[in-house]
């Protein structure tokens, strides 16, 4: 067998599921560990549901999370002439056959399969059937003549020897009646002319790769490997559908889940090294093997995502978390402006405490970002008279000082506290309330220190409490 080559291939009928990312995840970092080649194919024959803004969709999510193919996009749709030609050589060498059942005949096979509570299987009609026979007023679809006597054994990389009687397998259409390919036929040719060494995707396609293996036998072609991934289901044990909610990467993102510590999850779901729980990029293509894929389904756990995320906002550098705030920022919140930049940094530390998703840090730092802060009414009611007096005199205690730090702030607090006979909270919750709009949030001296003697002096005269 040549270089490994892997292929995601997806249909741009609607937003990448999260199944399909973990897919395209195991692809690329099996082919990234063989020192071989990722490579991406647009499935888009199905012209009616196939959009554009859905295969845009496909490309940022796999570029967010990380993944890049290799060479240019291979488009199905472009290739269709190539899917007709093997149909007409398999119908050619006697592997394949033209059938006449009209669509009111394969009507009635399948209503008597479901009266005997069976699955339906066509039951070739035409499979033999002379050219003299054949009716004048249809269009015939043609089927792949599948096999019918004895066994045929998948050797599957994730879930060893699957067998299967070759009578199950129906003789499936390979060209519609309208001449259009089918998928079995299409997928097969395009990872032939591919060059696919591994077919690794979710074990849905087991019964797709019996009928695709029989098309690489007919025509003489070498058969790739095939590896079957569970499905992920939701946490009640349910397929995870494109309903679900969290079905997309743009459900986590806009959350403020990090690409970093999804690709992580994605990586650890239904797959194991070791005990080892958080990989870098370059571990997880070091340690990636087929041989660690479970053989059951994995349950998609929102909690266990947001855990992970949690501690990559503990562990990564605080630049890097920085750069992912202001991007997540600019796409879903507000942008932050360059001079803002600075403070947020400086505070990163605090503003990240307790957050498990950068929407967190974005809901702490608000009032370091949002030019206007709003105030909550029920908080407001806290600013009584007693209240606006510390808050006036606070403001006149510290109009003197050069710059504010903790050690200058912490007497003129414990002063006011004694002076009005409260306590912290007295004396914390209405400055933290004119400051930020909320009596919620980062620590009092935190707010005042990342805010700056200016900001705060500006925010002190608010003619909120004249």
């Amino acid at each position: 067998m040549s270089k490994v080559a892997t292929r995601f291939a997806p249909s741009p009928t609607g937003a990448l599921h999260i199944g399909g990312v973990r897919t395209a995840l195991f692809n690329w970092l099996y082919s990234k560990n063989q020192k071989g080649t990722f490579h991406l194919r647009i499935e888009d024959t199905d012209k009616e549901r196939s959009k554009d803004e859905y295969k845009i969709q496909i490309l940022n999510s796999l570029k967010w999370i990380g993944i890049e193919h290799d060479g240019d996009e291979y488009i199905q749709s472009a290739k269709v002439n190539d899917h007709i030609k093997v149909a007409n050589e398999l119908l050619k060498n006697g592997n394949a056959y033209k059938c006449y059942c009209s669509s009111e005949e394969i009507e009635e096979q399948k209503k008597r399969a479901r009266q005997k509570k069976l699955p339906y299987i066509y039951n070739r009609k035409w499979r033999d059937k002379d050219e003299k026979d054949i009716p004048k007023d249809i269009k015939p679809v043609i089927r792949f003549k599948s096999k019918i006597e004895g066994n045929s054994v998948l050797k599957d990389l994730v879930q060893g020897n699957v067998e299967i009687e070759n009578n199950t397998i129906e003789d499936f259409i390979i060209l519609r009646n309208d001449g259009t390919p089918t998928y079995n036929l299409s997928a097969t040719v395009d990872d032939h002319q591919m060059g696919m060494t591994h077919i690794i995707r979710g074990d849905d396609h087991k019964i797709n790769t019996f009928k695709q293996i029989q098309i690489y036998l007919a025509m003489d072609w070498e058969v790739p490997n095939f590896a079957h991934i569970p499905l992920i289901h939701t946490i009640e044990g349910k397929k995870l559908s494109k309903r679900d909610n969290a079905s997309t990467l743009d459900d986590y993102s806009k959350i403020g889940v990090m690409p970093d510590a999804l690709r992580n999850y994605l990586l650890r779901l239904g797959w194991s090294y070791q005990d080892k729980e958080i990989f870098t990029l370059d571990e997880s293509i070091k340690y990636f093997n087929l041989e660690g894929i479970g053989k059951s389904p994995s349950k998609l756990d929102m909690s266990r995502i947001l855990s992970m995320n949690e501690h990559y906002i503990k562990t990564i550098d605080e630049k890097e978390l920085c750069k992912n705030l202001i991007e997540y920022c600019e796409i879903y919140k507000e942008k932050i402006k360059p001079e803002k930049e600075e403070k947020i940094k400086n505070s990163l530390s605090f503003l990240k405490n307790k957050a498990k998703t950068l929407e967190d840090i974005f809901n702490n730092a608000k009032y370091i970002i949002l030019e206007e802060i709003s105030f909550n009414q029920d908080d407001l009611k806290l600013i009584d008279d007693k209240a606006k007096k510390i808050i006036q005199e606070f403001k006149t205690n510290i109009s003197s000082l050069d710059s504010l730090n903790r050690e200058i702030l912490e007497p003129i607090i414990n002063n006011l506290i004694k002076k009005h006979e409260t306590n912290f909270k007295g004396v914390g919750q209405p400055l933290r309330v004119i400051l930020t709009g909320s009596k919620f949030g980062p620590g009092l001296y935190d707010i005042l220190i990342s805010l700056g003697k200016e900001e705060v002096n500006k925010r002190l005269g608010n003619e909120i409490i004249r």
